[in-house]
């Protein structure tokens, strides 16, 4: 037995053509662009912030037949842990190709401008927006070491100046004072981070997989996880010519769906 989950194991880090880290993974549209990802032949690690919960998420994914994605545990707002899930990823295959800010918190509701106390606000932003960072600066030498190197971070329309100041927008009313600053400062992070790697084979989006039915909405949203995932997808897997620092929305009813700063 110990012979067998050795090489179950040794199987589950073996070095692939394309690798990806995907952030809050081990449920809902992080799990689902796992899968989606996994049936393409990229080899994914499910990024959780319990490593048991994220364990455990793979083990059923192996009884479903998805072999190549392994569990990692890291806390985007712990420096400790993201460095040694860094260092578990440049051991194990050397770089890193895609990287997918996922993770995120809503945070207490309601959240009015007026009474949401700084301390939520604070809260919310250490993982949408600091945790991004600490993320992205951490795993950049890995990325470098690419070919294609790709950065997409999970925004939402909620994080639209643009849509947010327009009465006629379908979601005006839905306001919310922590999270949705906390998209619009990552959306403007993603602004600054495409520029300063123009020059360069990155491509650095910002990706907002729509309003979907999950756990963190209650089951309210419209959309389904399956095209969430692939939405994600669509505008990670670019090629050289894709764009760079570019908001896309899966919200925005056209083909290629970017929305509005």
């Amino acid at each position: 037995m110990n012979s067998q989950n050795h090489e179950h194991e040794k199987s589950n880090v073996q070095k692939v053509s394309t690798t990806v880290l995907i952030t809050g993974a081990n449920r809902s549209i992080g799990l689902e662009t796992a899968k989606q990802l996994s049936q393409r032949g990229l080899f994914v690690y499910l990024g959780s912030r319990n490593l048991a919960k994220g364990e455990a998420v793979v083990k059923e994914l192996a009884d479903q037949g998805f072999n190549n994605i392994k569990a990692i545990e890291i806390d985007v707002t712990n420096p400790e842990s993201i460095l040694a899930a860094k260092n578990i990823v440049e051991y194990e295959q050397g770089k890193l190709d895609i990287l997918i800010n996922n993770a995120g918190i809503l945070g207490p509701q309601p959240q009015t401008a007026i009474e949401t106390p700084v301390v939520d606000i604070k809260e919310v932003f250490e993982t949408n927006f600091f945790g991004v960072i600490n993320v992205t600066q951490a795993f950049l030498d890995l990325l470098k070491k690419s070919d294609k190197p790709r950065i997409s971070n999970i925004t939402s329309g909620l994080g639209s100046l643009t849509l947010h100041s327009d009465p006629n927008w379908k979601y005006y009313q839905v306001k919310a004072a922590a999270y949705g600053p906390s998209k619009s400062a990552l959306n403007a992070y993603t602004i600054v981070l495409a520029y300063d790697l123009k020059d360069s084979n990155f491509k650095v989006n910002a990706i907002d997989p729509g309003y979907t039915a999950t756990d963190f909405n209650a089951h309210s949203g419209p959309g389904s996880v399956e095209s969430a995932a692939s939405f994600i997808i669509k505008h990670t897997l670019t090629d050289e010519n894709g764009p760079t620092g570019q908001f896309f929305s899966n919200d925005i009813e056209d083909e290629i769906g970017i929305s509005p700063w």
